[in-house]
């Protein structure tokens, strides 16, 4: 076994031995159930390299008293399907798992050909992919299997890792290894949750003859996996001070800047979406409504980050930080709920006007609730001068930014009605929705 890479040797066997993948292997989770009562059904595994896929379904083939065949879709063609399909149908009552990776290189041809003996259970498949199966897989062989994605490994997974592996070499070779806590978090933010490529990188650094104790060091991994440690750790200073470096940024109209430290964070081995929840925040603290599609950009870049995962989760970050960074700004949004918290908390709690209140049939014959509200969309311009708060405030001013300069003009606009006063402006024609009048509408 000299010549198996590290990985291979190191794979776990057991589900006890499987680090991560909780939500779908767990203790309560119902796989792990199935599993265990081998009574599994067709599956599909996708998700980034090195997270467990092929090692999870090498458990379960591991755990069954099935016939396990293995297949590479990249080189499999159907006659290596039509003997798999021979054979099963040979042995009945012998259940044939066939572990398909790479299953996303399927023509539609090879799949319809799997498809009748998946369905009918001659085969149970598991396929393995790094792409959306949702996109690559038909429809017909999607309904009849269990769909699982798999994330990127955890911290605490990628550390439970490096124990195993410093576990192996002292029991294989005798050798000690040496890690401080540095350079395991190096070693964790440049595997960027795949285990393979840690355990790769120790392998690289350890030679077969080594003895006694060898310090794995910084320095060496950056050889091993050709990249610059970064001074940046998510538990000190210089984290607090690179997410604060970039929030400016944003706020400030740099979108170079904002780029860079956004890209700097990433290459530190910061989750993306640690970086678009910030600016999800940014979205509507800094930027409001100076120009509201910032907001929505933000929480689609967030849906869209974990849709497609890294590396290409990169240009979405930086479509959303140039976006942010480059559109108009107001805080006056954020003000705004400021100015209201800081008077309820200062003891003016306003109680909600009798025509505001619920009218509900008991509320409104019992109690009056709602009585005096007047329906604005009756009106011209949709507006009625009524009162909303029982004392006159002011919270939201809006700014000359952008969008937000158009909800100043419809304000003031407003203001002017309400004073009395005839803007030149037409009003539109508004249509009566059916109810009992012009003041009897509740909302």
């Amino acid at each position: 076994m000299a010549h198996k890479p590290l990985a291979y040797l190191l794979r776990p066997t057991t589900l006890d031995e499987f680090f991560g993948q909780a939500s779908i292997v767990g203790e309560q989770s119902m796989l792990r159930e199935l599993i265990v009562k081998d009574k599994i059904k067709s599956l599909v595994f996708y998700g980034p390299p090195g997270s467990g896929k092929s090692t999870l379904a090498s458990i379960i083939t591991g755990r069954t008293g099935s016939n396990a065949v293995h297949l590479n879709a990249v080189i499999a063609k159907i006659d290596d399907l039509r003997e798999v399909v021979k054979k099963a149908q040979t042995e009945p009552g012998l259940q044939t798992i066939l572990v398909i990776d790479e299953i996303h290189r399927f023509n539609k041809v090879q799949q319809e050909a799997l498809l009748p003996y998946v369905e009918d259970g001659t085969i149970t498949m598991i396929g393995i992919t790094t792409e959306n199966p949702f996109f690559y897989l038909s429809k017909a062989l999607i309904s009849r299997s269990n769909v699982f994605e798999f994330g990127p490994l955890e911290r605490e997974n990628l550390r439970a890792i490096i124990n195993r592996v410093v576990g192996h070499f002292l029991r294989e070779q005798g050798l000690e290894l040496v890690m401080d806590s540095a350079t395991a978090d190096f070693l964790i933010d440049t595997a960027s949750g795949d285990a393979r490529k840690l355990i790769n990188a120790i392998e690289f650094i350890v030679d077969p003859d080594d003895k006694g104790k060898k310090e794995i060091t910084i320095a060496l991994i950056e050889k091993a996996v050709q990249k610059k440690s970064l001074a940046y750790d998510r538990n000190d200073d210089k984290h607090y001070d690179t997410i604060s470096a970039f929030i400016k940024s944003v706020r400030g109209t740099a979108p170079d800047a904002a780029v860079y430290w956004c890209a700097k964070m990433l290459e530190a081995g910061e989750p993306p979406e640690f970086i678009v929840r910030r600016l999800i925040i940014l979205a509507s603290e800094d930027i409001g409504n100076a120009d509201p599609m910032a907001l929505v950009i933000a929480t689609s870049a967030l849906e869209a980050v974990r849709f497609v995962g890294l590396p290409e989760a990169r240009i979405i970050l930086s479509q959303a930080v140039t976006y942010c960074a480059t559109a108009p700004k107001s805080n006056a949004a954020c003000v705004a709920i400021d100015r209201a918290q800081e008077d309820i908390k200062n003891g003016e709690v306003m109680e909600v006007p009798n025509h505001l209140r619920d009218s509900n049939f008991y509320s409104k014959t019992k109690l009056g609730h709602g009585q005096g509200y007047v329906y604005p969309h009756d009106y011209p311009y949709h507006w009625f001068k009524q009162d909303y708060l029982p004392k006159k405030k002011k919270y939201y001013e809006p700014s000359e930014m952008g969008y937000e300069k158009k909800i100043k003009q419809r304000l003031e606009f407003l203001e002017k009605l309400e004073k009395g006063e005839n803007p030149a402006e037409k009003p539109e024609k508004t249509q009566k929705a059916p109810g009992n009048g012009d003041s009897g509408r509740e909302g």
